[in-house]
């Protein structure tokens, strides 16, 4: 901290009364040292710390006041000249210097108030920009994620429900063309199986895009499925453990804390081919905690200043719920990934514990 930033904040009295202290002072050692001896560019001290503080009027008085302690103090200590005019020309070309002084300290100090006001200016509008942008980006997210919930929910209730009708159909005409014994009765149920297939395609894609329910119980569930697929379609070991039944009410939260899982999983086998991932959901000092845990190779040395993109989007995806995100090397090896919501009105807990 500079010393003008440590002098800001005192009383007027102490600006005025400060360089006053100091003229005196000044001018009682200039009597001291004899006219012999140059002092008046001590003055400047005074009339710089009068001008900056108080302001023009008030460093035009100390100027004044300066250059008359100087001539009197000179005349004081026994200087002679060799005519009246003297004294009284070097008092104004003395008086002239520290008005020029004076003249460039409030100029600097209206410079100075200048840029401190466009910073802040700037300060302001910057911040303001940012947190637009963050309003932005979360409205952006936000849509996304209902949009997509929506397509889920059409791709579930639309398209699924019209092709099981039509693999009903299918099955009908089967019938029909068995009960007469008809060879085409062989193709029909080619047809229905391959009907039967898009319908499990589609539940997929649906579930793909919209993997929580809106049931409370709905993000529980969903973890339960992720681990489910990832034992049958994987060789990774997937374990998911909650000490209860964690309800969450909001859709668009439950969906986040899924989709910083998910990422969590994929890092885990894609970067650090981790062999066996644990999952755990639980109701910790009034939160909901999220951890991902793997046995993989663990962070790159440099990830603290190298994180990758879906690092960050684990991040923002924290950030927008309101919780806390960590990730750090794991104590037994691997990856730790934590999650840390707290407990609120859309999120509630349930004794009845839940493992898969």
């Amino acid at each position: 901290m500079s010393l003008i930033e440590k002098l800001e904040g005192r009383s007027r009295w102490f600006y005025m009364g400060a360089p006053l202290g100091f003229l005196a002072l000044i001018g009682f050692i200039d009597f001291l040292t004899g006219f012999e001896i140059f002092f008046s560019v001590f003055y400047l001290l005074a009339v710089g710390f009068g001008t900056w503080f108080v302001g023009r009027g008030f460093g035009l008085f100390v100027s004044v006041l300066s250059a008359a302690a100087w001539i009197v103090g000179d005349l004081a200590s026994g200087a002679k000249y060799s005519s009246s005019f003297v004294p009284i020309w070097n008092s104004a070309i003395l008086l002239a210097f520290y008005f020029i002084v004076v003249w460039l300290v409030v100029h600097l100090r209206a410079l100075q108030k200048g840029l401190e006001n466009r910073v802040q200016q700037r300060t302001v509008a910057l911040t303001q920009e940012m947190a637009e942008r963050e309003r932005l980006e979360k409205e952006i997210l936000q849509v996304s994620e209902r949009e997509q919930r929506r397509i889920g929910r059409d791709l579930h209730d639309g398209l699924c429900q019209h092709l099981t009708g039509t693999a009903l159909a299918g099955r009908v005409l089967e019938e029909k063309l068995a009960a007469r014994t008809l060879p085409e009765s062989q193709d029909a149920a080619n047809i229905v199986g391959l009907v039967e297939d898009g319908i499990l395609l589609a539940r997929n894609v649906a579930r793909g895009i919209s993997p929580v329910e809106m049931e409370p119980e709905g993000l529980i569930a969903a973890f339960q499925e992720m681990t489910a697929n990832l034992n049958k379609l994987s060789k990774v070991r997937c374990v998911f453990e909650s000490d209860g039944r964690i309800s969450v009410r909001d859709a668009s939260t439950a969906t986040h804390l899924y989709r910083i899982a998910q990422e969590a999983v994929s890092n885990a086998i894609r970067h650090g081919k981790a062999q066996r991932i644990d999952i755990s959901v639980a109701n910790r000092n009034g939160k909901i905690t999220l951890a991902v845990e793997d046995d993989g190779a663990g962070l790159p040395e440099n990830w603290q200043t190298n994180q990758g993109l879906g690092t960050r989007i684990m991040a923002h995806r924290a950030a927008m719920i309101g919780a806390s995100f960590s990730i750090e090397p794991n104590p037994t090896g691997g990856t730790l990934v934590k999650c840390a919501l707290p407990v609120s009105p859309q999120v509630s807990e349930e004794t009845e514990p839940a493992l898969a």
